[in-house]
């Protein structure tokens, strides 16, 4: 399988050391797996129409829209297209068909670096045999398409000076069929050390598999 990771933009986010975690994971399995550190890569053909999977990492920015339309009509064909936290839903906001895709876009994360929970809906293999889990890290809010498959959620309790957050629920990891390309996403990640904990690493290495076709649609 060849991989194209796509990494760079506001650095706060360590986009080479998070996205080196998981080309060490993929090159473990045979895998094929170019880096490239500009957005340029979305307008070469021949590097998108080799690639099976589009892992990207890259918060704040936009695309052009020579960029995204090489980008999303190559996912629409057939690539999958992963990634997490803001290095895929911190990104893009004025191209409209690039959110579409994705199906979701960062909004605020209230009080930072926080104490609260991930819990699992329904059953899918990216989740199979996990259990929720208590995460130290942003609890991100977003703004969601309905249409998609959600895996994990947070509730919010209304603190840190935003009250009409109480009792929202909202998605932590989902997935999106887009054309023939599969999308998966996860809100965690914001460092490292949060792609480290346990039930966050195996959630990211299956996801990356989901999307490129390697663990069954559901």
């Amino acid at each position: 399988m060849n991989v194209l990771i796509v990494r760079g933009g506001w650095d706060g986010h360590e986009p080479v050391a998070c996205t080196e975690k998981f080309r060490e994971f993929l090159e473990s399995r045979g895998d094929t797996v170019t880096v490239a550190e500009s957005l340029d890569v979305y307008t070469d053909k021949a590097v998108l129409g080799a690639a099976d999977l589009i892992v990207q990492c890259w918060t704040r920015g936009d695309l052009t829209a020579e960029q995204e339309d090489g980008l999303v009509e190559r996912v629409r064909a057939g690539a999958g297209f992963a990634g997490w936290h803001g290095g895929i839903i911190a990104f893009g906001y004025q191209a409209a068909r690039y959110q579409f895709m994705v199906g979701g876009r960062f909004v605020c994360h209230p009080g930072g670096i926080i104490d609260h929970t991930v819990e699992f809906t329904g059953e899918h293999p990216i989740t199979a045999g996990l259990e929720s889990f208590a995460v130290r890290t942003e609890q991100y809010y977003c703004h969601v398409d309905p249409s998609l498959t959600v895996l994990a959620t947070t509730t919010f309790d209304g603190g840190y000076e935003e009250p009409d957050t109480a009792g929202v629920v909202m998605p932590v990891v989902w997935t999106r069929r887009f054309g023939q390309g599969r999308v998966f996403v996860s809100t965690l990640g914001h460092s490292p050390a949060d792609l480290d904990v346990p039930q966050t690493r195996t959630l990211t290495e299956r996801g990356l598999l989901w999307a490129a076709g390697r663990l069954p649609a559901n």
